[in-house]
């Protein structure tokens, strides 16, 4: 059986309240090793850090996510801060970003939320989780102010010339169930096409599943779908798609170097 890392997956979900248990246990049989649970709020905060110690697989990754800004106060920050210190650390910070797509987006509150948990990842020497949609050239911009930061853009949409910029700063693209959809044909090539040691998997569960479970909640036992789909683009074996991204993932969150300063 291949080895899966899910590089973004939202298990404190309510979507998994019910049977949180048998979501680890079906990942587990589908091969998945790994996962990588972003925040969205400082209300979740508690949550991740209580499913990554009970599970040694889980990793927390904390952050303010753009599509809660109405939440997140500035005093967040420093709670922020204060908690890659406490049991456990990160992973990484996130998830955090710029999302300008939603109703009457508060763009200005965005940026200074985005830009100080930039700083805050930069000082602890830890990779931040990206989400990026409508902004990603402002997100490129905002990233190249910030040399030596490493990261992942978050279900990645961009274009290739968007993709490369991206990877020439040294970040990561995660990809998930929306490179199953053949009508994704930009995505899809650049899914095929990309330096693979620069791609990561990701379900984004609950939400965004793949083409074969369409309209039902999203869980990690469906990564080894969207490995299947990229590996065929890639014309490569499913077992090479499924070591090579564990390894970036590996690097990316798991490295020694990762841990925050004391």
């Amino acid at each position: 059986m291949q080895h899966f890392f899910d590089s973004h997956c939202h298990l404190d979900a309510r979507a998994f309240d019910a049977d949180r248990s048998a979501v680890l246990s079906r990942a587990g049989d589908a091969g998945i090793v790994a996962l990588i649970l972003p925040a969205t709020t400082v209300e979740s905060w508690p949550e991740i850090s209580a499913l990554s110690q009970q599970h040694a697989h889980l990793h927390p990754a904390y952050g303010l996510h753009p599509m809660f800004i109405a939440q997140h106060q500035e005093q967040h920050l420093d709670a922020l801060e204060r908690r890659l210190h406490e049991p456990g650390g990160a992973a990484a910070i996130g998830e955090c970003g710029l999302d300008y797509f939603i109703p009457n987006p508060d763009r200005s509150r965005q940026r200074y939320f985005f830009h100080a948990q930039l700083d805050i990842a930069k000082h602890a020497q830890l990779p931040v989780i990206v989400h990026a949609r409508r902004a990603l050239d402002e997100v490129l911009a905002a990233l190249r102010q910030q040399s030596g930061l490493r990261g992942v853009i978050h279900s990645f949409s961009g274009s290739r010339q968007q993709a490369w910029q991206l990877l020439d700063l040294g970040f990561y693209l995660g990809m998930g169930g929306p490179v199953t959809y053949p009508r994704a044909q930009r995505l899809r090539n650049i899914a095929a096409t990309m330096p693979l040691e620069f791609l990561l998997l990701e379900t984004d569960s609950p939400d965004q599943p793949d083409i074969d479970w369409r309209g039902q909640r999203n869980e990690p036992a469906r990564l080894p779908r969207i490995g299947i789909e990229i590996a065929r683009l890639r014309g490569i074996s499913q077992g090479e798609l499924a070591h090579t991204t564990h390894i970036n993932a590996n690097r990316l969150f798991l490295s020694r170097k990762n841990m925050p300063k004391q």
